[in-house]
């Protein structure tokens, strides 16, 4: 049960990092990618339907290193502490951009935009705030990537119960968000249209077919948390409850691979439109 439970947790961990990983660096890329208004709510909605159902494996990975290895949750939680803090700080931030971004303003106008009525002072307030909601969805997902980044530092270094720190920790942070934005360019290159899809597919290369770079840094990304999890001592730090949540997590685990497979085949296609972000 004990090699079960590990092997869930990698499963889990990779698909959080392979598929929020696309929406992540699709995010940090934003302003490049979406010179205007109406571009970056096209970008947003290349993957607005996804980035819930992928949050669901960072649940399913904190539950399960909860549940089945509480003696290294807790070593985690605390030793790794700020770098927690900074994560779910660029996690709310960055949904709360999301949600919020289309809450102010008027409705769909001509061309799939959004008019803002004016403000009190005449001006367009639903523009500033929409402006404000994208810098939260940037700012946000860069705050992710490189939370991520030093925490995976730590893990790569051996000792899970300190913040990583010097010049490795600070590389292994950039090189970690670097690949969380060339991951999400792979991504805007398979949904985007117009022009933001020509700036993603001039950084990707034109060489390549398209699934070709998503195809490598999904590869990649997945295997960041696997090898950061050879360091840790999971074996040892197993809990007695493993054998009761080990069996009920693989009956769930298949619905949560359909459901999500279900939800990609469903937005497959490429986006033509902003949605009401």
């Amino acid at each position: 049960m004990d090699t079960l439970a590990i092997a869930l947790l990698g499963f889990f961990a990779a698909a959080y990092f392979v598929l929020a990983g696309s929406d992540i660096g699709t995010g940090m890329l934003a302003p490049y990618l979406g010179r205007s208004d109406r571009e970056r709510r096209l970008v947003i909605a290349s993957f607005a339907p996804f980035f819930l159902g992928n949050e669901v494996w960072l649940v399913a990975t904190a539950g399960l290193l909860i549940g089945c290895f509480p003696d290294l949750e807790g070593e985690l939680l605390s030793g790794q502490f700020p770098v927690v803090v900074a994560l779910l700080a660029g996690w709310i931030v960055r949904d709360m951009g999301l949600w919020m971004r289309g809450r102010v303003g008027g409705g769909p106008g001509q061309g799939g935009d959004v008019r803002s009525g004016p403000g009190p002072d005449g001006s367009g307030g639903g523009r500033g705030w929409r402006l404000v909601c994208d810098t939260a969805v940037t700012g946000g997902s860069w705050v992710l990537a490189l939370s991520w980044g030093w925490l995976l530092a730590g893990l790569f270094s051996g000792s899970p119960d300190t913040p990583a720190s010097g010049p490795v920790a600070v590389l292994t942070a950039l090189a970690v968000a670097g690949l969380f934005a060339v991951h999400g360019l792979g991504f805007a290159v398979l949904r985007l249209t117009g022009d933001p899809y020509a700036r993603a597919r001039v950084l990707v290369g034109r060489a390549a077919r398209p699934w070709h770079s998503f195809a490598l840094t999904a590869a990649l990304m997945a295997a960041l948390p696997l090898l950061a999890g050879l360091g840790l001592p999971l074996t040892e730090s197993a809990g007695t409850s493993v054998d009761v949540l080990v069996p009920a997590l693989l009956v769930v685990t298949p619905l949560l691979v359909v459901v999500q497979a279900w939800m990609w085949r469903t937005f497959r296609g490429r986006v033509t439109r902003p949605s009401y972000l």
